[in-house]
């Protein structure tokens, strides 16, 4: 079991890390410009030395808006979203920062900043995931309470949406078990969404645990938000057990994410007349690793609950696969056929649907994924090809 620790993680009062933070929020608004992208700046100088001494316009082959955003911030605007956190009781964790999950640095298109309420020390603990259907049966969400549980008591920390259903029973069997969970919401910190679990985010401060969110503070629950919301889940994690998902589910997304990060992926079975359980029997299928009862998850994961050391069996795959899984992702998006149905020019939405011929939550849901790319940009009145 995690020590639940007393003392406030609101924002530091340390000029420096202030400004460190003002830094990366400042690179976080340089519009159109892939997370990878802002990162590889910031490694080729450092985070001061590229606002204090931007390079010349010809060397970044930045669009004029971008070269303006880089170098006139808007100081007054940051300024205030920082002032929201504080107020709020909250924290922003730049990319820099130490307490930065460091499993998140490994995913292709990782949070510059991320916003937090309760400990945020334990999202460097080893996490397991556990997410599922917002309507799951009783069995389902009995299975993920169970699991939860038992997971926490071996000091893993179990990391979920605090969505209705199988999320928010994970979530409730840490919390009553006393242990730390993490919450990855797709609203702002400020926002608790659904309202209903209000309550349980008050449990989870109180155990231990961390809200976390990649929104700015008042940024209501948007559809595009959740796949978003899912990748965070996912990184953060050594693995995820999937718990009743259909085949069109943002469990699945979840999943999927999942794989393209090379975590573990879980899977656990159920009725076959249960339309809810469908993708997972899918997942099991593919490859994800049926299960049925708690060592089916820690035979494939030790761990050091002390220290919150990841020594995963699997740990040693070799980096030539991930490389190609990766580059083999990144095709399979380039030859998209609703990649094509984006243009130059901004596209609306529906004219993606129409010249796409698919249903309007895969397209929804695949314009997130294309944008976390990089290769499309969200404006307003549509998506813009990068």
């Amino acid at each position: 079991m995690l020590d639940k620790e007393s003392h406030s993680h609101s924002i530091s009062r340390q000029p420096e890390v202030i400004q460190n933070i003002r830094l990366w929020l400042a690179l976080r608004f340089i519009p159109r410009l892939a997370v990878n992208k802002k990162i590889a700046l910031v490694e080729q100088t450092s985070i001061s030395a590229l606002f204090n001494s931007p390079p010349p316009k010809s060397a970044l082959a930045f669009t004029n808006k971008q070269y303006h955003a880089l170098c006139h911030p808007d100081w007054l605007g940051i300024d205030k979203i920082i002032a929201k956190v504080t107020k709020f009781g909250g924290s922003i964790i730049a990319y820099d920062d130490p307490n930065y999950p460091l499993k998140l640095k490994q995913i292709f298109d990782p949070p510059l900043v991320l916003f937090t309420k309760g400990n945020p020390t334990i999202l460097n603990h080893l996490q397991i995931a556990i997410v599922g259907s917002r309507n799951a049966s009783v069995q389902g969400l009995e299975a993920a309470y169970l699991f939860a549980n038992e997971l926490s008591s071996q000091g893993i920390v179990i990391t979920s949406g605090l969505a209705l259903g199988v999320d928010a029973f994970a979530h409730k069997g840490v919390v009553e078990n006393q242990c730390a969970t993490v919450a990855v919401i797709a609203t702002g910190i400020d926002i608790i969404y659904p309202a209903r679990h209000k309550l349980l985010a008050k449990k989870i401060i109180a155990n231990g645990g961390v809200i976390i969110s990649e929104f700015l503070p008042n940024t209501p629950p948007k559809a595009g938000h959740f796949p978003k919301r899912n990748r965070i889940i996912s990184g953060l994690s050594e693995g995820v057990v999937i718990i009743e998902a259909a085949m069109k589910s943002g469990s699945l997304i979840t999943a999927r994410c999942a794989l393209e990060q090379n975590r573990e992926v879980f899977a656990l079975p159920g009725n076959i007349n249960n339309p809810q359980v469908k993708g997972c029997h899918w997942l099991i299928k593919q490859g994800a690793k049926l299960v049925d009862e708690l060592a089916d998850i820690v035979e494939e994961i030790s761990f050091d609950a002390k220290n919150g050391l990841n020594l995963n069996r699997k740990q040693n795959r070799n980096k030539e696969k991930e490389v190609e899984s990766k580059k083999s992702c990144d095709q399979d998006l380039f030859n998209d056929l609703l990649l094509a149905s984006v243009g130059y020019e901004i596209t609306p939405v529906d004219t993606v649907i129409s010249r796409s011929k698919l249903p309007t939550d895969v397209v929804l849901t695949r314009l997130t994924m294309l944008e976390l790319r990089g290769l499309v940009s969200a404006v307003p009145g549509g998506y813009l090809k990068n």
